[in-house]
């Protein structure tokens, strides 16, 4: 079958060439992994990445934007109590059946996707194609991105309490505001002078975007492969944590479009709603990560993020496209 037949089948599930190239890096990681100054630099050229990427978020995001979205404050604290709120008890109460079945650094990870912040790009673009309320899911999305950088760690320094094998770096929050919350800013003060070139070529900010990403997942495997922490992941193991996935985004899935039929929500913003409050960043979650849990096995603990990730993409990606069918067919 030609390349191009394969790739537009596997398209129509909701796998794109991105997602096609996440799985590529974990593959490489596995044959190729960085070791010894390759990894060093990789390393120094990721969080770098990261910072950039960053900067470029701040400088695309307008202010009136951020004004329009606000308005909606049903909206906005809905989002930010699925974020922040129903996926932090979803995945503590996992944590038991987590913890007796799977090794203690992915029982962490679980953990930790609960108290990450949404999705920027994907949330964003799923929302679109849905015809949401795209301004307010720019707005919600950015948002729990900003307090994600103070109230991640925080949340997870509560959830983690118990768990006294694993602890974080006290000076954790600050080298993430450095990382992640600084450039951002600084990417604002600089709008004026970026924001139309930005807005007219989106091609940087994508190669940035979904670049940075695979440089991090890169990193973060070979150090796996090199440590061999990949011996303890069975496919059994593997089996576990895919259904854990599976469950916690069906039910976090089902409780947001819950919520927006039962406080009767505009259409609008009922998708919104369910795309934003339903995602993970990984490109927030991986970097912090790597700052948070600096010295333990971070291979292992970002394995539940990777594999929530791709499921989030394409089940949201094939709910997107069946919502933008049937407001056709409608229309």
């Amino acid at each position: 079958m030609p390349l191009a037949k394969i790739l537009s089948s596997v398209k129509r599930v909701g796998i794109d060439w991105y997602t096609l190239a996440l799985i590529g890096c974990v593959v490489l990681a596995a044959i190729m992994p960085a070791r010894g100054a390759a990894a060093a630099a990789l390393g120094t050229v990721t969080y770098w990445a990261v910072a950039l990427l960053f900067f470029l978020y701040g400088a695309k995001l307008s202010t009136s934007t951020i004004a329009q979205g606000l308005i909606n404050w049903p909206l906005q604290s809905l989002c930010l109590a699925c974020t922040f709120l129903l996926f932090p008890v979803l995945t503590v109460s996992f944590s038991p059946l987590t913890a007796s079945l799977l090794p203690a650094a992915v029982s962490i990870g679980f953990l930790y996707i609960g108290c990450l912040p949404s999705t920027v790009q994907s949330s964003i673009a799923f929302t679109s194609i849905s015809r949401g309320n795209v301004a307010g899911a720019i707005c919600a999305a950015s948002l729990s991105n900003l307090l994600g950088v103070v109230l991640s760690p925080l949340l997870f320094s509560m959830v983690i309490a118990s768990r006294s094998e694993f602890g974080i770096d006290s000076s954790a929050i600050w080298k993430i505001c450095q990382q992640i919350l600084l450039p951002f800013v600084a990417g604002q003060l600089c709008r004026p002078l970026l924001a139309g070139f930005l807005n007219r070529y989106r091609l940087p900010t994508m190669i940035v975007d979904r670049g940075s990403i695979l440089l991090i997942v890169y990193a973060a495997f070979s150090a796996g492969r090199v440590n061999g922490v990949w011996d303890l992941i069975s496919p059994a193991m593997l089996t576990i944590i895919v259904g854990f996935c599976a469950v916690l985004l069906t039910l976090v899935l089902v409780v947001s479009l819950g919520t927006g039929k039962m406080l009767r929500l505009p259409r609008e913003d009922s998708l919104a709603l369910v795309y934003v409050g339903s995602t993970k960043s990984m490109a927030t979650g991986i970097p912090m990560a790597g700052i948070l849990f600096g010295g333990q096995d971070i291979s292992l603990i970002v394995i539940p993020i990777m594999v929530f990730h791709l499921m989030q993409l394409i089940v949201c990606a094939v709910i997107s496209q069946r919502v933008a069918h049937a407001s056709a067919a409608c229309a």
